[in-house]
């Protein structure tokens, strides 16, 4: 595989987890107290909201990580996707408050809600995608392998010729 080919392999994962690492973690670091602020809002004390935080950083971190390196990159796809899942219906929740989210005078602030809702649902899409495949065939299959061997990789960077069967060999 050309240099080329690892480039666009990482710059790829790289998109999917910039939101995350470096950004998120960092903004959950650097304020803190504010993150505990918004981890509260979402009804938990302060301990608890404490808690989540850092439970946050380390989700954002670690999980990121494995997908850039390829490290048991499909567990850590698939705990991201939860994560986002998670973040959209503790903390996006459009449809508590009464009005419409809909409607084009409407809250700005409940129509902001509404979008990053079903954007951090798509995140979870992405990474669903690259944790359990993205066709219907994969995902079962996928889901298997993944339970049995939960810190197996997508080894991103290896070459493609390592999966093909060998023409000289007659295999």
């Amino acid at each position: 595989m050309g240099v080329l080919a690892i480039v666009v392999a990482f710059g790829i994962r790289a998109a999917m987890v910039a939101l995350f690492l470096p950004f998120s973690a960092w903004d959950k670091i650097a304020g803190f107290s504010a993150a505990i602020g918004q981890a509260r809002s979402g009804g938990f004390g302060r301990t608890l909201g404490t808690v989540l935080v850092c439970l946050g950083i380390g989700t954002e971190i670690i999980a990121s990580l494995c997908i850039l390196s390829g490290v048991a990159d499909r567990l850590a796809a698939v705990i991201l996707a939860g994560y986002c899942v998670a973040t959209a219906i503790l903390f996006k929740g459009f449809w508590r408050d009464t009005g419409s989210a809909f409607h084009p005078a409407g809250d700005d602030a409940k129509r902001a809600d509404f979008f990053d809702f079903w954007k951090n649902l798509a995140v979870a899409g992405g990474f669903l995608a690259l944790g359990l495949g993205a066709t219907a065939g994969n995902v079962s299959a996928s889901l298997g392998e993944l339970i049995r061997h939960p810190f197996a990789s997508t080894q991103p960077y290896r070459s493609p010729q390592a999966y093909l069967p060998d023409a000289t060999s007659g295999q």
